[in-house]
C-alpha cells in the first residue's frame, strides 16, 4: 500500500486503523503501507501488535551527514518502520535515481537491518522497442550489487511497468508473468535457486479488486504493490484477499 504524496497524519491514522480492523483476521498474507514521511512514525505506533508493517517511501544512501533534506534509512528504522520502497519509477523520472543510486539504497536499507523493496520495470517505449527484458537486466544488475544471497529474506523485488502506473491500463497476467519469471531466473543466476525462490516478487501498475486475482494466479506473481488503489481501504482490502493463498 503506497500512499504517495497524499493523506495527512491524521487522514493515515484513519485510513489504516480501519486497515487493521479489517484486516486482522486474514491469514497468510503479507501487509505493509508505505505513508509519507511526516506520517510513519505515528502510523507505525498505531500499527504496533498488528501484522502489518510500517514502510518507508525511498531513503538515502549514506547513514549520516551533511544531506539536507534527505532521510537515512536509520531514520526510517528509528521512526519504526521495517521496510522501504527504493527505485521507485517516480523517483527515477523525476528525481533521477540512477541504477547505481538505487542499489546504494538498496544496501543503506539492509545494513540499517530493513528490508528492501526494489522496484524494476520499462517504459512504454522501451516495451514498444522490444527493450523490456534487457531494461529489467539493467535495473536488477545496479540494485543487487554488493548483495548476496543471504540477503534474501529481506530482499522483494517489485515488477512495476511504468507504462501501467497510475493510467488505467495493467499489463496483462501473461505480460507480467513473463516478466516475473525473467526476474527469477535472474535472481537465480545471480543469487542461487534457494535465494530466487525465496525472494517476493511482487506486480505493480493499475493493480485494483477487478485484476487482482488473475494476477496472482500466475506462478511467479508473489503479491502487489498497490498505488492508487491503496487510499480506498474498501478497494484495498479486497485485493488483499485476492492475494490469499487458495
Amino acid at each position: 500500500m503506497l500512499f504517495r504524496s497524499h493523506k495527512t497524519i491524521a487522514e493515515s491514522l484513519a485510513l489504516v486503523t480501519e486497515l487493521k480492523n479489517q484486516l486482522g483476521a486474514v491469514k497468510g498474507v503479507a501487509v505493509g503501507v508505505a505513508p509519507v514521511f511526516t506520517a510513519i512514525h505515528a502510523v507505525a505506533k498505531r500499527l504496533e501488535g498488528s501484522p502489518i508493517a510500517t514502510c518507508g517511501q525511498d531513503c538515502h544512501w549514506e547513514a549520516k551527514g551533511a544531506w539536507t533534506g534527505e532521510v537515512s534509512a536509520g531514520h526510517l528504522a528509528d521512526a519504526g518502520a521495517s521496510w522501504v520502497i527504493v527505485g521507485h519509477s517516480e523517483r527515477r523520472q523525476f528525481f533521477g535515481d540512477t541504477h547505481d543510486g538505487v542499489g546504494k539504497k538498496a544496501r543503506a536499507a539492509l545494513a540499517a537491518g530493513l528490508g528492501a523493496i526494489v522496484c524494476v520495470g520499462e517504459t512504454l517505449a522501451e516495451r514498444d522497442a522490444g527493450q523490456t527484458l534487457a531494461v529489467v537486466d539493467a535495473q536488477l544488475a545496479g540494485a543487487l550489487a554488493g548483495i548476496d544471497a543471504a540477503a534474501a529474506p529481506q530482499l522483494v523485488i517489485a515488477y512495476e511497468p511504468v507504462w501501467a502506473i497510475g493510467t488505467g491500463r495493467t499489463a496483462t497476467p501473461a505480460q507480467a508473468q513473463e516478466a516475473h519469471a525473467h526476474i527469477r531466473q535472474r535472481l537465480g543466476e545471480r543469487l542461487g535457486a534457494a535465494a530466487a525462490a525465496a525472494i517476493r516478487i511482487q506486480y505493480g501498475g493499475s493493480v485494483k479488486p477487478s485484476n487482482a486475482e488473475a494476477l496472482m494466479a500466475e506462478p511467479d506473481i508473489d503479491g502487489a504493490l498497490v498505488g492508487g488503489a491503496s487510499l480506498e481501504v474498501s478497494d484495498f482490502v479486497a485485493i488483499v484477499k485476492a492475494t490469499r493463498p487458495s
